[in-house]
């Protein structure tokens, strides 16, 4: 990838056996792990990251499979889970210093975010989740004709193979139109950007896929326990979406609160890409969060 973000350093972090993460690294201060989302890489947060930077130091990886981080083979469930990916970003903050430190993830990366403050309480002070429900709330919420809006996390529940032929042989047409769809300010992701995002995705559609499939699978028993044993996320947590609720018919600040002890819910009035297109709005709620 050619883009960076400015005035960040970049280095290969490992995680696991056999996996690095790409990552970028600014600033300085208390940390902040920031995740990105699909279909985009580490890159969505470059303004809020330089925000950020400017009191704190701000680690952006690319999320396994995804961007210029490996991408493992689907060996088995437990590969694109959600608690690995996890485990990936609790590693990547102490391989650079960090026991402890505040975390916020958008889409796919607030599933990882999470997973990493219901199984790392000790390692995540403050956690923000940008435009998604909890995966287990997600597919219930999902029902009827409505459900049409996530046609992708259907089809990339399949059994390996057809979903990823599919995409591989229209992956720019398909990745475009998230793009598109999802953004209410096309200016938002401008046109380089919006080349590293399609040439990124494109290379990755193998681990992207097994990153979906896990979400129907693994990660809801994951859901599921910690529901039966009624865990919660004990640190504070921000959630910033647009009103789904509205338009698939569920109350996300209650779906929300049944996982949290410490929620400050809000709705942002922009497009998915929220972080890109209202950098101001996102960095300055973090802020807050922080402060609390």
């Amino acid at each position: 990838m050619t883009q960076s973000i400015p005035g960040f350093d970049y280095q290969r972090v490992a995680v696991a056996d056999g996996v690095e993460l790409n990552v970028a690294v600014g600033g300085s201060g208390s940390p902040v792990v920031l995740l990105h989302g699909f279909p985009e890489t580490h890159l969505m947060w470059r303004h809020v990251a330089e925000d950020l930077a400017a009191d704190h130091t701000v680690i952006c990886p690319d999320l396994r499979g995804y961007g210029d981080s490996d991408k493992p083979a689907e060996t088995g469930p437990d590969v694109y889970s959600k608690r690995t990916m996890a485990a990936d970003t609790v590693a990547v903050a102490r391989a650079l210093g960090h026991e402890r430190f505040a975390l916020a993830g958008h889409d796919r990366g607030a599933l990882v975010a999470f997973r990493a403050g219901m199984e790392h309480p000790d390692a995540v002070t403050h956690l923000a989740c940008l435009d998604v429900l909890p995966t287990l709330d997600m597919w219930e919420a999902l029902r009827g004709v409505q459900a049409a809006v996530g046609f992708h996390l259907y089809l990339m529940a399949q059994p390996p193979g057809l979903a990823e032929q599919m995409i591989q042989n229209s992956s720019d047409a398909f990745f475009s139109y998230f793009l598109d769809i999802w953004t209410k300010d096309p200016e938002a992701i401008p046109p380089a950007v919006r080349q590293v995002y399609l040439d990124a995705s494109r290379n990755a559609v193998p681990s992207i896929v097994a990153d979906y499939r896990a979400s129907a699978g693994i990660d809801i028993e994951h859901d599921r326990d910690d529901r039966a044993a009624g865990r919660k996320l004990t640190m504070p947590l921000s959630v910033l979406q647009q009103d789904w609720g509205a338009a698939l018919g569920y109350e996300a600040a209650a779906l929300w609160g049944a996982w949290a002890e410490d929620l400050d819910h809000s709705t942002v009035s922009c497009g998915h890409f929220m972080a890109e297109e209202a950098p101001e709005t996102i960095a300055k709620a973090l802020r807050a969060l922080i402060a609390r």
